[in-house]
């Protein structure tokens, strides 16, 4: 059981996705339900194809023209979330020794990678050296240890779209073990190629090409005219320390699990979603009937919806208000975890729970959606599940700063 007094807390957010970046644009672009879904257009994912999703706008330039010639996309939007969440948290008086990041993401590159796949075909001479190291998933956080005064320990977790929860989880236990006063759990952008897309759509889990003529309904969790997941760029960095440090806090991290359910592929199990809410629950020293907002994974896939909805009954959380982040985001694969608990807890600051786009005629019409509009809520006690393929679960308890939301 967690004391929440004691527990752990989230100094800093910094967050980009297709509202732009910082707190503020995701903020109001959450509130307002705006519509940021198109057709996918960047080099490397075949817009003749017509994939549906959100891209981020160009990353502020940050980094020196020098170092960001040989920077991913990944890398760029990388150090500009961490720019805002560093200078969020205020972390320039930090020993950078007692600073740690995780990376929550695997495969990252794989767009970059195809382009120049395709760009070298022929001329394998003359591809540069930097190839020698950016495949590797350490890349990313090494640039913004590069750039950043992080000095203490720094490592990648891969747990498919479950991958921003992880790194908070392990974020959480290297600030819980006394490793690093501050840890930073990094939701990384996943830059996908059309080879990447191409075999989300033949497994069936990405949306179709039914709503073409018409992207921004296209992404329905939990509705019934859902199809599949739409895709959408997106990266978090959540500021996780020890209340030591005496800083403000957006929320404490009362309590988490990740387990697996022994599925190699993409089917959900709500056994294994059960499990992870329960032992989440029992470390936070919470009851179901405590938590009274869920964000849910909710990816607009049939299975994953019904799954999860048979977990949410099972788990005894029909009374708690619950809507859709992917909705307005669409889904960000190892940056969602990440980036769903950065609107967790901007709604618990805002003391308003955002719309579901597109949610018209829900799956369960008895639990406590928030459709169309969005409405006042105070949160005290929430609940963030995040899912993985190969049968990862997880799930995270956060209360508001005293357990009241500001």
């Amino acid at each position: 059981m967690t004391d929440q007094d004691t527990a752990p807390g989230v100094i800093g957010i910094g967050v980009a996705c297709g509202f732009g970046y910082g707190k503020a644009s995701l903020s109001q672009g959450l509130f307002s339900a705006g519509n940021v879904f198109s057709v996918l257009h960047r080099p490397g994912r075949d817009a003749d194809a017509g994939f549906i999703g959100v891209e981020l706008p160009e990353p502020p330039a940050i980094l020196s023209p020098r170092v960001a010639r040989t920077t991913t996309l990944s890398g760029r939007v990388a150090i500009a979330v961490l720019d805002e969440a560093w200078r969020d948290a205020g972390l320039d008086d930090v020993d950078p020794e007692r600073i740690g990041l995780v990376v929550g993401g695997s495969n990252l590159l794989s767009r970059e990678q195809a382009i120049a796949t395709e760009s070298y075909a022929g001329r394998l001479a003359y591809l540069p050296p930097r190839f020698g190291h950016l495949f590797l998933d350490t890349d990313v956080g090494a640039t913004c240890s590069a750039h950043f005064l992080i000095r203490g320990p720094v490592q990648t977790v891969g747990a498919a779209s479950a991958s921003g929860v992880v790194a908070t989880l392990s974020a959480l236990e290297m600030v819980r073990s006394g490793r690093a006063d501050v840890v930073i759990a990094l939701g990384a952008l996943q830059d996908l190629s059309h080879w990447d897309l191409l075999g989300m759509r033949a497994t069936g889990a990405m949306g179709s090409g039914r709503f073409a003529q018409y992207p921004g309904q296209a992404c329905r969790p939990m509705d019934q005219d859902h199809d599949g997941f739409i895709y959408g760029e997106s990266c978090a960095a959540l500021v996780i320390a020890s209340n030591a440090l005496q800083k403000p806090i957006y929320a404490h991290l009362l309590g988490g699990a990740q387990v697996a359910d022994g599925n190699r592929g993409p089917e959900p199990d709500s056994a294994g979603q059960q499990r992870a809410i329960r032992l989440a629950l029992d470390q936070a020293g919470l009851r179901p009937d405590d938590i009274d907002y869920v964000n849910p994974h909710a990816t607009g896939t049939p299975l994953g919806d019904n799954t999860e909805l048979q977990t949410l009954r099972a788990a005894g959380l029909q009374h708690a208000r619950i809507n859709a982040s992917k909705s307005l985001l669409g889904h960000g694969l190892s940056a969602a975890g990440a980036t769903e608990l950065a609107c967790v807890m901007l709604q618990m600051r805002a003391g308003r729970l955002h719309p579901t786009r597109n949610l018209i005629n829900p799956l369960d019409e008895h639990l406590h959606w928030v459709q169309a509009e969005s409405v006042p809520h105070r949160i005290r006690y929430a609940l963030k599940l995040s899912y993985g393929f190969g049968g990862i679960n997880t799930a995270m308890v956060l209360a508001a700063p005293d357990g009241v939301a500001k």
